[in-house]
């Protein structure tokens, strides 16, 4: 009976073992079709594509115009102490006069109609904005350096942080190749195992290390695939465009 049982067993475990080799094999011929060492875009392509659809550096350049603008009222700033008045009155008058002669007494009154306007130039002295002007205007100027550097910093920032991106997707390609050519050299050894494992020439328990052996290569191939689709993609989100790899020669 207890005979028997171990005939099952193994016999099952051997099934399986063929199913999940031949299952094996299948999947990574599908995979690895686009694994290939690749060509991708010219980092200083990427960098500039980057540069032109980030929102911040946009919104710090937006500021320095900001700045600018406020420096050069500052500089006209002088002229609100100066301008032209105009005042205007038009309507009826009503002029009244008295005349006395000794003899008699004459009183005259006259309607009429007038249009009265006056201009002028004024000049004002406010002593704060006479005192207070350079200040003002050193302040505009350094608020627009201020707004430069920082859109240079912004520029600078995202070009590092592409070039570590661009490098790490790069590393994470080579991985995966690293990982590939494991996985198929560790399948390949599998095959020969169980060719010897049916002749029975290796015992059950080195088939099932080789076994888990493989299975921990294939862990190792798909987690090192899916760290660099996420580095791709998240360039390529970076960037605004889609990395068409050429196979490189």
């Amino acid at each position: 009976m207890k005979k028997r049982l171990k005939i099952i067993t193994l016999f099952t475990l051997i099934v399986f073992s063929l199913n999940f080799a031949e299952a094996q094999t299948i999947e990574y011929n599908d995979l690895s079709i686009n694994e290939s060492e690749s060509e991708f875009p010219p980092l200083k392509a990427v960098i500039d594509s980057v540069l032109k659809r980030n929102s911040m550096l946009k919104f710090r350049k937006n500021h320095i115009g900001v700045k600018e603008s406020t420096l050069e009222s500052e500089r006209i700033y002088w002229t609100r102490n100066m301008g032209l008045q105009a005042d205007g009155r038009y309507g009826t008058l009503n002029n009244f006069s008295n005349s006395e002669d000794g003899v008699s007494n004459t009183a005259f009154s006259t309607l009429s109609r007038q249009y009265n306007y006056s201009v002028g130039f004024y000049v004002k002295f406010p002593v704060f904005d006479m005192l207070n002007r350079k200040n003002q205007i050193r302040l505009a100027k350094f608020e627009v350096d201020e707004a430069k550097n920082m859109a240079e910093f912004q520029e600078d920032e995202i070009r590092q942080t592409v070039i570590k991106l661009y490098q790490d997707l790069i590393l994470k390609q080579k991985l995966l190749l690293i990982r590939s050519k494991s996985l198929s050299d560790g399948k390949i050894n599998m095959q020969m195992v169980e060719k010897e494992f049916r002749n029975g020439i290796v015992p059950v328990s080195e088939y099932v290390r080789i076994t888990g052996m493989t299975s921990n290569l294939e862990a190792d191939y798909e987690m090192a695939k899916s760290e660099f689709i996420i580095a791709k993609q998240l360039l390529e989100d970076m960037a605004g465009f889609v990395f068409n790899l050429t196979n490189s020669k």
